[in-house]
């Protein structure tokens, strides 16, 4: 049987909402490092078939919270807080080049689009709106990538960023790094307006390294 578009679109909603709860799940320690991730189980708790759930899976693999073994299926990994601090580093030493170069660069629309995002990211952190504070936060530092000018920097940023989702995202579920985040969010923004390149640099640098902080605290 062919999947219309909506069945397709579907089954990416129940991927992407699968993988989520999981992530969220592994990052916080609810599941443990060696368990078993079960698809059966999995599908049975989600009400989905396997499909869906196989994609979820793959994305936790691909993500380094899981791993695949043989005759046991996908195992949860162990924690490794030195790793991701190894991780947030070299996040914090790409996102400072994408953002130095961006301040010679970035253009006045973008500029102004990045000013507005931080305006409705003021917004959300005064109401504790976590969840659209998140969302955004992905399309303000992807703009920062993009005004870098250099396609290939952006793209190893964005693969980066992909593997420390889980861990992004869980830090900003907690007020306080909500509030701080959005503050360093203002000072980076008025660097890039300044045109202030080091300035951007050390930054975004502080950012990144304020996320692993918090991140590290969500595991306590």
């Amino acid at each position: 049987m062919q999947l219309t578009r909506g069945d397709k679109a579907l089954k990416g909603v129940h991927s992407a909402m699968i993988s989520e709860a999981l992530e969220d799940e592994i990052v916080r320690g609810s599941l443990a490092p060696g368990t078993r991730l079960s698809e059966a189980a999995i599908a049975e708790r989600f009400g989905v078939s396997r499909t869906p759930v196989r994609e979820a899976l793959q994305t936790i693999v691909s993500r380094s919270l899981a791993e695949r073994s043989p005759y046991k299926g996908v195992i949860v990994r162990s924690f490794d807080a030195a790793r991701l601090g190894s991780m947030f580093e070299a996040m914090a030493e790409m996102e400072a080049t994408c953002g130095g170069l961006a301040a010679r660069r970035i253009s006045q629309d973008d500029l102004s689009r990045l000013q507005a995002m931080h305006g409705r990211m003021t917004e959300f952190a005064a109401n504790k709106a976590f969840r659209e504070y998140e969302a955004m936060n992905l399309d303000f530092h992807s703009l920062i990538y993009e005004a870098s000018g250099n396609v290939d920097l952006a793209e190893m940023a964005s693969e980066l960023r992909l593997k420390l989702a889980p861990y992004r995202k869980s830090q900003l579920f907690q007020v306080d790094r909500l509030r701080d985040s959005n503050h360093e969010h203002e000072l980076i923004v008025r660097l890039l307006s300044a045109g202030n390149k080091p300035g951007v640099e050390e930054a975004l640098r502080a950012h990144l390294h304020g996320a692993r902080r918090a991140a590290l605290k969500v595991r306590e």
